[in-house]
């Protein structure tokens, strides 16, 4: 990291450079004979730069040059500016970049990679002919970052302006509709990353146009897209094989036959989010835990349909997940969890189990006992826990830093007590609604330096 006062401090350190740059140069005497017989020869005699400045007598010094009378724009190329700016962090010295000449402005404009935008399509155009290396475009919306209308189908057809694009985030951009999704597709085939989140209009038709262009895609998410289904899945599988990324939340029109459509075609998928696919059940689970061996992260929260069978399919298969969301998925038993301790154990860094009222202290026991990497752990509403839960805390070396207890009334002090003492990187404890907790006592207690506890 270096600040904009030491950039030109590095720039005037090129003294070798310089002094070539010099001895090359006539002598600022016989420059200024030249220029002022140009001068006379053509009328004018005003001096012209690339850099800012205004236009100094001849006796004063040009804050231009240093003091070996040298332009730093006639030292340094296009490249070593580059590579200037690349060590520049900070935004606003990235900013600042661009304010010391249009030269300087043009070199930030053609190395800008990421952009946020907010604009129509004529503006667009603008931008696209201005930073022609952008790889990452940034249209999202949120409750605290929204314009009306937002982004159209009239912006998409702008937006294959960018040649370069990989990635596009249009999440809750609730103005496109298929005809301009299957637009953005077929002019940008490089597309790698597509968020449409919250994209209530758009449809399978949609994800069958963007998936027969953009056949390297990587990752997509449709969170909320409702009208997706099964079909869509399938246009997946047929076209982007590659697919590592997929999110789902909240379509309810996708089930157990869209994720075998899915598990045909797409093997090399690694995180998946079907959270409130309420179709979706064991038999989709296995579908893609037969074939998708490199999977690291699953979202399963309130599939009320999951049973053990698909958890225990998952994780002989699936040896490596690192985040397992199971939230409300109320029929799992304390079979399924032991057997996600056992042999996903080395590997698991998140594991949420929420609402899953089944579970006892047995198979929490086990979570303690064989997951030496949990660093996140979630058992709100298990209100079948008591303080014996934590007896599995003695048997390994823990790094749990964010555990969350909030309702689980059978918890008392013991149980903190454990926790305190065995817990040494704990960094949240949530006790929210554990009645039988005391805030005195919970105050007094051993807990890492940092830790916030939360009642």
């Amino acid at each position: 990291r270096i600040s904009m006062a030491s950039f030109l401090a590095l720039c005037l350190s090129f003294g070798d450079s310089v002094r070539v740059m010099e001895k090359r140069q006539p002598s600022r005497e016989a420059q200024g004979e030249e220029d002022r017989g140009a001068g006379a020869s053509a009328g004018e005699g005003e001096h012209h730069s690339d850099c800012i400045g205004e236009e100094t007598p001849s006796e004063e010094v040009d804050c231009r040059r240093d003091a070996l009378g040298v332009c730093i724009n006639d030292v340094l190329t296009d490249d070593d500016l580059i590579a200037v700016f690349a060590r520049l962090h900070a935004q606003s010295e990235k900013n600042a970049f661009g304010l010391v000449c249009k030269r300087w402005l043009a070199l930030q404009s053609y190395g800008r990679r990421r952009l946020c935008a907010r604009a129509g399509p004529l503006m667009l155009a603008r931008l696209a002919l201005r930073f022609t290396r952008v790889v990452d475009l940034d249209f999202s919306q949120s409750v605290s970052r929204s314009f009306y209308p937002g982004v159209t189908d009239s912006d998409l057809f702008t937006v294959v302006s960018f040649r370069c694009l990989e990635r596009i985030d249009l999440q809750q951009c609730r103005g496109i509709t298929d005809a301009g999704l299957t637009a953005l597709g077929r002019g940008l085939p490089t597309l790698r990353w597509v968020n449409l989140s919250e994209c209530k209009k758009v449809t399978d038709k949609g994800v069958e146009g963007l998936s027969q262009s953009c056949v390297d895609l990587l990752g997509l998410h449709l969170n909320g897209c409702k009208l997706v289904t099964d079909k869509g899945l399938e246009s997946l599988s047929r076209n982007c094989r590659n697919l590592a990324v997929l999110g789902l939340d909240s379509c309810k029109n996708v089930g157990d036959n869209g994720l075998i459509s899915l598990s045909q075609g797409c093997r090399k998928l690694q995180c998946l989010d079907f959270s409130k696919c309420i179709k979706v059940g064991s038999l989709g689970v296995c579908s893609i835990a037969e074939v998708c061996f490199e999977l690291k992260s699953l979202k399963l929260c309130d599939c009320l349909n999951i049973r053990d069978d698909g958890i225990s399919s998952l994780v002989l298969n699936c040896k490596y997940l690192e985040a397992l969301m199971l939230g409300g998925c109320r029929l799992l038993t304390d079979g399924a969890i032991k057997e996600i301790a056992r042999y996903c154990g080395h590997s698991l860094r998140k594991l949420e189990l929420e609402r899953c009222q089944n579970i006892t202290n047995e198979a929490v026991y086990e979570i303690f006992s064989l997951c030496a990497s949990l660093e996140v752990l979630s058992l709100e509403n298990c209100t079948q826990l008591t303080d014996h839960t934590f007896d599995g805390l003695d048997k390994t070396v823990t790094v749990l830093r964010e555990l969350k207890l909030n309702n689980c009334s059978g918890i008392t002090d013991v149980g903190v007590v454990k926790i305190a003492e065995s817990c040494r990187f704990l960094q949240v404890l949530e006790m929210k609604y554990c009645n039988r907790v005391s805030v005195e006592l919970t105050q007094t207690l051993p807990f890492p330096s940092g830790c916030k506890v939360c009642f």
